[in-house]
């Protein structure tokens, strides 16, 4: 994918930082001042994303991360958001069903093996949602954060029912 001309890539970076600020209509608005051939970039869609995502606006999510999984297909992002909104449409089964792929697409992607974690403990599969905790609880060690990952485990209602097991992991 192409990248944003310079211009377009500060209204870009304005909307960033105001969504950080949590000023979702001044990113709104820095998003309106990019060129409309460049609307549909991936990074633009991201942002948007994110600003939908603070809305909680989830079909609108889900048809921005869609949409980033066709244009850049090799960008985790697109899988996880798309899958994210999904879940939070009460659809976690097909979540969990579009996010699959994506292992085999970024096998060292440790919010993949999370996410898929959570969705599995959801659906009631105990023994794999067991596996992705540990493949996940691996992967955080060798990033030298499992403490780290641990703690967002415990805290993640979605995993509550292995709270007990996270508690005593160890790696």
């Amino acid at each position: 994918m192409n990248t944003l001309p310079l211009e377009d890539s500060r209204y870009l970076d304005a909307a960033e930082g105001w969504l950080g600020l949590g000023d979702l209509l001044a990113a709104k608005a820095e998003l309106d001042e990019i060129a409309a051939d460049w609307r549909g970039h991936p990074d633009v869609l991201a942002v948007r994303y994110r600003i939908f995502e603070k809305e909680r606006r989830w079909e609108n999510c889900l048809e921005l991360a869609t949409t980033i999984v066709q244009l850049a297909p090799g960008s985790s992002f697109g899988w996880i958001h798309r899958s994210f909104a999904l879940h939070e449409l009460k659809r976690t089964q097909e979540a969990l069903e579009e996010l699959l792929p994506a292992v085999t697409i970024f096998p060292n992607d440790i919010t993949i093996r999370y996410n898929l974690a959570c969705y599995e403990c959801v659906l009631g599969n105990m023994p794999l949602a067991k596996l992705r905790l540990t493949e996940t609880l691996v992967m955080a060690e060798k990033l030298k954060r499992f403490d780290e990952c641990r703690a967002e485990m415990l805290e993640d209602p979605d995993l509550k029912p292995l709270w007990q097991i996270i508690k005593q992991a160890r790696c």
